[in-house]
């Protein structure tokens, strides 16, 4: 069970990295996804999971739909309150429904387990950490799926939503990498 203090902070700080993506949603270009498309350039055929964004995220589908070219793309689907994430495959223009939290969501299921999951997020820092909306899927999936294979987790965000001093607990999965809208961060160099 998370401390008040430690839940107060992360409030705070999921509501300064919510208005600080906005901002850059609201002046974004196109082009977005770039260096998420020349990153998985190098890993053609490996098993990606993607996101379909919402709200004020950034938008990695192009670059998802050049890797669906090359192999098995998909989305995630939310199982259930505490539940892991599953991932279901996932092309361009393949039919969609809503899912929970108004994400799309493949109306056929066809499940797999991504080697790299590209992650959506409210804020992350230099170090890796990440903030998420607070239902722990993100940490309990990427949990789950190293347990079982090497599995690389890319944060995919805006520049904007990196903050100094993120309030994060231990069972918080670290970023691999961070990639934004103007480069590629390797958080193991």
């Amino acid at each position: 069970m998370m401390d008040q203090d430690l839940a107060a902070r992360k409030d705070a700080a999921r509501k300064a990295g919510f208005a600080r993506r906005k901002q850059a949603f609201e002046s974004a270009t196109p082009g977005q996804s770039a260096y998420l498309s020349e990153f998985l350039a190098g890993y053609r055929g490996v098993p990606v999971s993607g996101f379909m964004p919402i709200r004020t995220e950034i938008n990695p589908i192009p670059a998802m739909a050049e890797a669906a070219a090359h192999g098995t793309v998909g989305v995630p689907v939310i199982q259930g309150a505490g539940l892991p994430l599953k991932f279901s495959e996932w092309e361009p223009d393949a039919p969609m429904k809503d899912g929970p939290f108004g994400a799309k969501i493949p109306v056929e299921d066809r499940f797999f387990e991504p080697e790299i999951v590209i992650v959506p997020l409210v804020a992350f820092d230099k170090n890796g950490g990440r903030l998420g909306y607070g239902g722990g899927f993100y940490d309990r999936t990427l949990e789950l799926l190293r347990s079982k294979r090497a599995t690389l987790a890319l944060g995919f965000a805006f520049d904007a939503q990196e903050d100094e001093n993120l309030p994060l607990e231990a069972t918080d999965q670290p970023l691999d990498l961070i990639i934004t809208e103007s480069g590629i961060r390797d958080l193991k160099a």
